[in-house]
């Protein structure tokens, strides 16, 4: 039996040290270094047997290269194929991340049940084949051309897809996988690197795109080292509260399309259930009045969505104000309450303030911040901004409404729900065009006294 050593390997790029750094001197990040037990290394092996066979390839011109469109496998699914760039692409590797049980083994084995004319085979480490089959029972779907292989060994699964030459291979998950040429356990960041370049190399050599499926950490980041997120060709990261019906698929990486592709499903009983307008979803059907809302007219990916921006102001029960924000950055909020103090005259020091975006999503671009002001003074005031209003600006220190981008998606998602006037950055209106196009009201504003002006008269 070999003897066993210890190594330190940095979970970030995958570097290796005898001992302990406290800064890897590859990639420079401070605390990476986790301690792995290894067997003591086999003289002369290669790190995979997959990788074993001679490299044919030569240096060749880049004017030589044929530059044609890649055609795409398509999945069926709308939102999917929008985030992928128009589906996938042959050869090509795409790692689905996101927390436990938000739906990704679902999302993937209802679009391989929907492929059809198309040989599948589907690897799962973490279920029984029984399990799988009542998962497609409880979607309504049949097998179709879709081969289960219950594996977590590396080789095998190898074997297997060459003797099967299927057109797609989905393996549920990356973490679970284990090869003999590697001593340590599965899941180990020398595991998980060993096997996600073997896969690579399949994926590559026979053409067959490969979907992996990869765990994520307590911080939300992929777990593994960082090198994995460098060997895919795309990564997607499937997010959403669990607590709430919607789920977001965001394309962090990809090599074969845009990267500001966003894709909004439902959770149902059935499945998951692709969202064509989900501004319609995010909004409150109610024609009631009420403070402390106020809708946003916001681009996700390059998406326009209507978000409702909900708030709470009250007096401060104990000495210290409470700040707390649901789906937005606090430091922001926090930043927006000191303009609204300094710039604007209204005092909010003694208050809490709380923010929420409804239907649980969570909004990072900055054109939402006038609606996150209209609705903090709703509330401080009590009184209802016109609930067929929308705003988008972004706020800077100086009070001052900055000009956002996509300005005329968002205005065209206002007036397709029936929205009857929107405030814009007044920097904006060059964009816009003529005026005829649209039947809302486009009210300008260049500082946040104006649009607090046209809401609270």
């Amino acid at each position: 039996m070999a003897k066993e050593k210890t190594v330190y390997v940095c979970s970030e790029c995958g570097a290796d040290s005898p001992k302990w750094l406290g800064r890897c001197p590859a990639c420079g990040a401070w605390n990476t270094f986790k301690e792995l037990r290894v067997a003591a290394a086999k003289p002369a092996a290669p790190s995979h047997p997959a990788l074993a066979r001679p490299s044919e390839a030569r240096p060749v011109a880049l004017s030589e290269v044929r530059s044609e469109a890649e055609p795409r496998l398509d999945t069926g699914d709308a939102e999917l194929n929008r985030v992928l760039g128009g589906g996938l692409v042959a050869g090509e590797v795409v790692l689905l991340g996101g927390e436990p049980g938000i739906g990704k083994s679902t999302l993937l084995l209802q679009t391989v049940l929907a492929l059809r004319g198309r040989r599948v085979l589907y690897v799962s480490g973490e279920e029984s084949e029984r399990q799988i089959k009542l998962r497609a029972d409880r979607l309504g779907r049949d097998g179709g051309d879709c081969l289960l292989l219950c594996e977590t060994s590396l080789e095998a699964i190898l074997r297997h897809a060459r003797e099967v030459r299927p057109d797609l291979l989905v393996v549920d998950s990356v973490q679970t996988l284990a090869s003999e040429a590697v001593e340590s356990g599965p899941g180990s960041l020398v595991q998980v690197r060993e096997c996600a370049t073997a896969l690579l190399h399949y994926a590559k050599s026979a053409d067959v795109p490969v979907v992996l499926v990869g765990h994520i950490t307590k911080e939300g980041t992929l777990a593994g080292p960082k090198v994995l997120e460098h060997i895919v060709d795309a990564v997607l990261q499937f997010e959403g509260d669990r607590h709430y019906l919607y789920r977001i698929l965001r394309g962090v990486k990809n090599r074969f399309g845009s990267t500001d592709e966003l894709g909004i499903y439902e959770m149902e009983p059935g499945g998951l259930r692709p969202v064509v307008n989900p501004s319609e979803l995010l909004l409150t059907d109610s024609d009631e009045s009420l403070s402390g809302v106020a809708v946003a007219a916001a681009i996700e990916g390059v998406r326009p969505l209507l978000i409702e921006t909900q708030a709470l102001v009250s007096t401060a029960a104990y000495g210290t104000p409470q700040r707390s924000a649901t789906g937005f950055d606090l430091r922001r909020l926090n930043m927006l309450l000191a303009v609204l103090e300094k710039r604007a005259g209204f005092k909010l020091a003694q208050k809490d303030v709380f923010l929420n975006i409804a239907g649980g999503l969570r909004v990072t671009d900055p054109a939402i911040d006038l609606s996150v002001i209209a609705a903090v003074l709703s509330s401080n005031f009590d009184v209802p901004v016109d609930r067929r209003t929308a705003l988008a600006g972004e706020v800077g220190l100086s009070g001052e409404i900055r000009p956002v981008t996509r300005i005329a998606q968002r205005v065209a998602e206002a007036d397709k729900l029936g929205f009857r006037r929107i405030v814009v950055p007044r920097h904006n209106l060059k964009s816009l065009g003529a005026p005829a196009r649209h039947s809302l009201e486009i009210i300008p504003a260049d500082k946040v006294e104006d649009a607090l002006r046209v809401l609270f008269g």
